[in-house]
């Protein structure tokens, strides 16, 4: 068995260098460049219409407002939020903090520039994503990477089966990762830091088995019972009740972090524009920190920039396409301005806030590159970061914060990936049969729980990257068509001229649509 581990987490290893290599980040990156430049730098030339018709407009019951309960859709502010529970995770906090401990304060520059081109990645997958949806036979809005590329790139002359497998590799793909980093591996995160914020010796030291740091405790077992309670009476109740908690708590928890933030950066505002000089200065002339030549060093800052950006917002990986799909919208490019401010809020905001707070507080020297000494690792960072500020009597107030800042962001992941998995699902197998994997979905959580190996994380790691390549292909095929419908909006709305609008693939649903209202 053991030697069966090893092969798997060698072959793993391979793959996993590659989808997360040079190969796969100049794919992502490359796709958000070529749709910025198709699409005349959207995401700056009519930056002010889409903060107006996101964010700006979040008061307007049309776009925040609660659909009946009789319409399976959900408001347009309901899928943002909920895609952003999914995206907005563990990666904001100790992702951020890893890729400035591996690759410098420089790689902070480069996961903006990913951030940049990435918001016209999303962007193009959510219009594509509306413009290819459909409902299922409950009356639910079904969209994502599996049915534009069916649809859409198999429509193309002799690509019909090529469409149809990729859509199914992109499938069996998501259904994957949705176990482990979207379920098991952010469990298992939101054990290890309640258990290390918050001791409990009378039940830590009731060991379950293994030894060690490795060791599952009573109190893992608690709360992990607790998360899949939680998690199974949200997730059984379907895409309505999802959205209806994450767009209560991804506000409250985005707001009270960043508040947080920049409680740390206030009280360290001497310190920021050293940390921004570091950014710039280093994103193009490393500190070797832990030696190495330059072309390596630079290999590294912005490899690790652009790789945690993505982990972080996940544009390019098609996965928030599924949930915004669900929105009661009728713009296709509409919902892909939602797209735009979901990066934008993930990672040019929150990333930033943690980046900040690490580069200003002293727990990181921006001269060495280095972690100032007993500020613990990469995973404790941020949260030994916040300790010099919030600490009251003793008490690691701070690290608190950040335990409870993780268990929101890790809780509303699983909430996220549940409906990306169920859509999957529905995809491979129909509507009927998702109850099922719901199910097995809510009891897999008692798994990361108690979970010792990474290896169940590291695969689903390498699933998620996989995500991709179907997914990207089926943007740079049909990108043509996705500046087609963004200058048909842009003609109509913009220009003000009048012109049939372009809502949809198919006739009939086209027709449904064009009774919402904006």
């Amino acid at each position: 068995m053991e030697k069966f581990f090893a092969s798997l987490v060698g072959v793993n290893d391979a793959v996993n260098s590659f989808v997360w290599g040079a190969f796969g980040l100049v794919l992502l990156v490359g796709t958000g460049i070529l749709m910025t430049c198709l699409t005349k730098f959207f995401q700056v030339t009519h930056v002010g219409h889409w903060f107006k018709k996101t964010i700006g407009s979040v008061f307007n019951k049309n776009i925040s407002g609660h659909t009946g309960k009789k319409d399976k859709s959900i408001s347009q502010f309901q899928s943002m939020c909920t895609a952003l529970a999914a995206t907005v995770g563990v990666g904001n906090i100790a992702g951020v903090a890893s890729a400035i401990v591996t690759g410098g304060a420089g790689a902070v520059f480069w996961m903006w520039i990913a951030a940049f081109f990435g918001m016209m990645t999303n962007f193009s997958e959510n219009v594509l994503g509306i413009y290819y949806r459909r409902k299922n036979i409950d009356g639910e809005w079904s969209g994502g990477a599996m049915y534009y590329l069916r649809d859409g790139l198999g429509a193309k002359k002799g690509c019909k089966w090529i469409g149809k497998v990729l859509a199914v590799l992109f499938s069996i793909f998501t259904l994957l990762a949705s176990f482990g980093i979207g379920n098991m591996g952010q469990v298992n995160k939101i054990v290890a830091n309640v258990q290390s914020a918050f001791k409990f010796e009378a039940l830590s030291s009731i060991v379950l088995y293994g030894e060690g740091d490795s060791a599952v405790t009573l109190y893992s077992a608690i709360i992990g019972a607790v998360v899949l309670v939680l998690v199974g009476l949200i997730v059984l109740g379907g895409v309505k009740r999802i959205a209806a908690v994450a767009e209560k708590i991804v506000p409250f928890m985005v707001i009270l972090f960043i508040l947080g933030s920049l409680t740390i950066i206030g009280v360290n505002y001497d310190a920021v524009g050293a940390a921004f000089a570091s950014i710039f200065k280093t994103a193009f002339s490393p500190v070797a920190a832990a030696g190495g030549t330059f072309g390596y060093l630079v290999s590294t800052v912005i490899t690790q920039g652009f790789k945690r950006g993505v982990f972080s917002n996940e544009a390019g990986l098609g996965s928030s396409v599924m949930v915004h799909s669900n929105s009661k919208v009728k713009e296709p490019v509409q919902q892909g301005m939602w797209g735009i401010f979901e990066v934008f809020v993930d990672t040019i905001v929150v990333c930033t806030m943690t980046a900040l707070v690490v580069l200003t507080s002293g727990v990181y020297n921006l001269e060495t590159g280095a972690v100032v000494e007993g500020a613990g690792t990469e995973a404790t960072l941020v949260a030994s970061a916040f300790d010099t500020v919030f600490t009251f009597g003793g008490v690691n107030v701070g690290s608190m914060f950040i335990a409870i800042a993780i268990f929101l962001f890790a809780f509303t992941t699983v909430l996220g990936w549940s409906h990306y998995g169920t859509k999957a699902f529905e995809f491979l197998f129909g509507t009927k049969a998702t109850i099922a994997y719901k199910i097995f979905f809510v009891a897999m959580v008692m798994s990361g729980a108690l979970m010792t190996s990474s290896i169940a994380w590291d695969i689903s790691d390498t699933f998620n990257g996989l995500m991709m390549f179907p997914n990207l292909i089926g943007v740079v095929a049909l990108s043509g068509l996705v500046v087609k419908i963004t200058k048909n909006y842009v003609d109509r709305k913009l220009k003000g001229k009048d012109i049939k609008p372009m809502l949809s693939v198919f006739p009939e649903v086209e027709e449904e649509v064009m009774q919402y209202e904006e």
